[in-house]
């Protein structure tokens, strides 16, 4: 059972005289039954205003009949502090407290909230509600419950202010005090109100876990006016910020009440707060599903596709690339809005990933579908194989973000196997080969090669061969294959780089060699789990 005692009297009578709606004045009450919010709006005010018709000596006997017990409360004050009065500059605005039936009566009148500014007015109305559905419902998402989230205008941290100075000092006269933080923040009475409508009207339940946020953004047009004089009083708070259209930030403004003194707030703005000229707007209903992770293995069998999209001062060099050949299936079947591409290393252009493939993962940012079994992960990974035959790709799986670590995880630490077809100047004896064979955990260091140079920082890397096992072809062609440490250039420990590299097969061999081809044959990455395909 929640009530209001006759200590609240006071309160309600002096914030229904300010402008104040009913919901607020439960706030500034402290009653923190969430039942008693989703009242319908005229129903709180005919009971608040049975609340002042009640004399003292009915203290107990006014209550909203409601099972959920108040979470906030008043407290009393430490008796040889006295009663808390902020009136001593006559900021605060003397307000008459309204006995007189039918002078009350016309003060309960509908109008703007003077402290939510009709947050828990209108915007708590079915229609407002059904508005913010519809918008959901034309989205056209997949989700199986939602979190809400709400913007609200900067300047109701001030009002709010305001009225909590008024409160206080009369709860002061009392002998009691409040606490800023004793009152029911207005987002939490907010939601309060909303969730079960949003709820029912949506057909699934709230939970602050979920993944899919709908989201509403109030704005009103005179929030820099009535914030300006907290930018006087505290400039360094408001620093210009890019894409922001105002130094008026929430954030901003919250840290500047903070800092500002009680008698300079007084001062410089009305309290109780004025009566609003306008109501807030919501200027945007948006939706938002938590990304989507796919990953899986590809083959490469193009010697000139590369990875990702290559693009060189705003001129696209080839037409398509691997990260795109597999991303434009999923963004078309997911509905995202973006992606993000990542895997285990990568392989030139005009290099082949042959043998399980290599481990890659997308993120879909945004995406309106997100239920898909794995037989339709299986379908969705022959419609990427069918498209193209410069790739394949297997094991194509929904992962969680925290999975896609895995495939980073001690990265340099894997091994990687390659296949190279070389080629040398002077001509060669299987037996000029067959020492590499024997050539164990050979260690290098790599000069950043040059080709990369402009996109990686100049450093010396310790990398090394575990093992080669060489294949004579013919004088001067013969096929190298490698395990060596993830991380390692293959081509110039080929060629040398000018001597960046040592050693190199150049120099194990004391003559010119080059690379003609270069496949990459396995990445030894445990991830993604192999599926039966």
């Amino acid at each position: 059972m929640s009530l209001l005692k006759e200590k609240d009297r006071p309160i309600v009578q002096l914030l229904l005289n300010t402008g104040t709606c009913p919901r607020c004045i439960l706030r500034f009450c402290c009653v923190g039954s969430q039942t008693l919010y989703r009242h319908p709006y005229k129903d709180l005010m005919k009971d608040l205003k049975e609340f002042l018709k009640n004399t003292q000596e009915n203290e107990d006997t006014v209550c909203f009949d409601i099972i959920d017990p108040p979470c906030k409360r008043l407290r009393l004050k430490h008796t040889e502090e006295g009663p808390d009065d902020v009136n001593h500059n006559r900021a605060l605005q003397q307000i008459p407290l309204v006995n007189d039936e039918n002078t009350a009566t016309e003060n309960l009148a509908v109008k703007v909230c003077n402290v939510c500014l009709g947050i828990l007015q209108e915007f708590c109305e079915v229609d407002f509600v059904k508005k913010v559905c519809q918008k959901v419902n034309s989205a056209d998402y997949q989700f199986t419950s939602f979190v809400f989230s709400v913007s609200l205008p900067p300047q109701l941290s001030v009002r709010e202010r305001a009225a909590w100075l008024l409160v206080k000092q009369e709860v002061g006269n009392l002998g009691l005090s409040l606490a800023k933080d004793d009152i029911v923040q207005l987002k939490e009475a907010y939601k309060w109100i909303i969730h079960p409508q949003l709820s029912e009207e949506l057909g699934v339940p709230a939970d602050g876990k979920s993944l899919f946020e709908v989201s509403v953004v109030f704005a009103h047009p005179e929030t820099d006016e009535e914030c300006h004089f907290l930018a006087t009083a505290c400039p360094d708070c408001f620093k210009p910020a890019k894409n922001k259209q105002s130094v008026f930030t929430r954030m901003a403004v919250i840290k500047a009440l903070e800092k500002i003194k009680e008698e300079d707030f007084l001062k410089h703005f009305p309290c109780p707060p004025s009566s609003p000229k306008n109501l807030c707007v919501a200027v945007e209903i948006q939706c938002n599903n938590g990304a989507v992770f796919v990953a899986g293995r590809y083959n490469k069998y193009s010697r000139n596709l590369p990875q990702t999209p290559w693009i060189i001062d705003g001129e696209r060099k080839l037409e398509s690339s691997v990260e795109e050949l597999i991303s434009e299936h999923l963004m078309a079947e997911f509905k995202a809005d973006s992606f993000n591409f990542s895997s285990s290393g990568r392989e030139d252009v005009d290099v082949r990933t042959l043998g399980n493939g290599r481990p890659f993962a997308i993120e879909l940012v945004n995406p309106r579908r997100i239920h898909f079994t794995a037989e339709k992960m299986k379908g969705l990974q022959q419609t990427i194989n069918n498209a193209s035959d410069k790739i394949q790709v297997r094991d194509l799986q929904l992962v969680t973000r925290e999975a896609i670590g895995r495939m980073k995880e001690g990265e340099e630490e894997k091994t990687k196997t390659y296949s190279a077809l070389i080629w040398t100047d002077k001509a060669i004896q299987r037996e000029d080969i067959a020492f590499l064979d024997d050539l164990k955990e050979l260690k290098l260091d790599q000069k950043t090669p040059l080709r990369v140079l402009h996109r990686r920082p100049l450093a010396v890397r310790c990398r090394i061969i575990h093992t080669m096992k060489s294949e004579y072809i013919d004088e001067h062609h013969f096929r190298l294959y490698l395990k060596t440490q993830a991380g390692t250039y293959i081509k110039e420990f080929v060629h040398g780089d000018f001597g960046r590299t040592k050693p190199n097969i150049g120099s194990l061999l004391n003559r010119t060699a080059d690379i003609l081809e270069l496949d990459v044959e396995s990445v030894d990455v445990d991830w993604p789990p192999t599926l039966d395909n």
